[in-house]
């Protein structure tokens, strides 16, 4: 892939004017700063200087996963240079890990784009049973103006779910610490040594003992909705690890809404996800 820049201002290092302006991560200037770098077509080292009206020219090399493509079906809700957004189904782990031999949502995606060298870059991740949007950027840079952006809390990410009973207050702020249970353990546990945690939630409609939740992450932390839900007495229908699961049923937890700025322009977008398990739950004039 290969992206032009313009540059503007005093004269300053080539490296400082892509690690600070344009975002090219350190590991990206590793890559290219021999071979894939050039002044006005003319090519240069990291050490060269450019100033107002230079054209920086930056050749990425191609790279390709070493994930084997499945042939699956990809439910594809944005797609354009720079991104390629997907509605993950539940049951669905993101990438493979050792011991699993389930389908992944990445080798689907290696499958869409076998054609091509291409790199699986899943910005945000969802548990294996969570369905909704996934993220994955088309190439290194929009992976990492993307990451940045999550990691300062620009990102909105907004989540449908069924709990058990009903809240009281039916809207409100969780703000209770999440920390990990045991080393190496899988659960994790609210707890005044842990990492603070923020979990907006708003009831949409109620069942005779059940709830659809509107939900926004307001922080990051792993199974966050899941613990801090289970917590207040709230879990999840059918949460394997934090509530009560009957046989043969998964809980339903959905990532609906995702707004973020675009890595290229800047600009807000938001991506929606249509929910798949409303209607098992709640007659549709509950919540439309």
């Amino acid at each position: 892939m290969t992206r032009q820049y313009t540059v503007r201002g005093d004269q300053r290092s080539l490296k400082g004017f892509l690690l600070s302006e344009i975002g090219v991560s350190v590991t990206a200037l590793k890559k290219i700063k021999y071979g894939g770098l050039y002044r006005n077509g003319e090519c240069v080292t990291v050490r060269a200087t450019v100033g107002e009206g230079d054209v920086v020219t930056v050749v990425y090399p191609e790279e390709a996963s070493d994930i084997a493509p499945i042939d699956i079906p990809l439910d594809i809700i944005y797609e354009e240079a720079w991104l390629l957004a997907v509605t993950k189904p539940t049951g669905m782990p993101v990438h493979p890990s050792r011991g699993n031999s389930l389908p992944t949502l990445a080798g689907a995606v290696m499958h869409y784009y076998r054609d091509r060298a291409f790199v699986f870059r899943a910005i945000n991740r969802l548990d294996r049973e969570t369905s909704g949007i996934v993220l994955i950027a088309k190439n290194a840079e929009a992976a990492y103006r993307l990451s940045e952006g999550m990691k300062r809390g620009e990102w909105k990410k907004e989540y449908l779910a069924v709990v058990d009973g009903h809240l009281d207050p039916p809207s409100g702020v969780i703000d209770l610490p999440i920390a990990r249970e045991c080393e190496g353990g899988m659960r994790r546990v609210v707890r005044e040594d842990g990492k603070r945690a923020l979990t907006q939630y708003e009831t949409v409609c109620t069942g005779e003992d059940t709830s659809l939740l509107r939900v926004q992450l307001m922080t990051g932390r792993t199974h966050q909705i899941r613990v801090h839900l289970a917590h207040v007495g709230h879990p999840l229908c059918d949460d394997f690890l934090y509530g009560r699961r009957r046989e043969g049923t998964v809980y339903r937890l959905h990532a609906y809404k995702l707004t973020l700025s675009h890595p290229e322009t800047g600009e807000s977008m938001t991506l929606t996800s249509e929910c798949p398990f409303l209607s098992e739950f709640f007659p549709k004039e509950d919540y439309l």
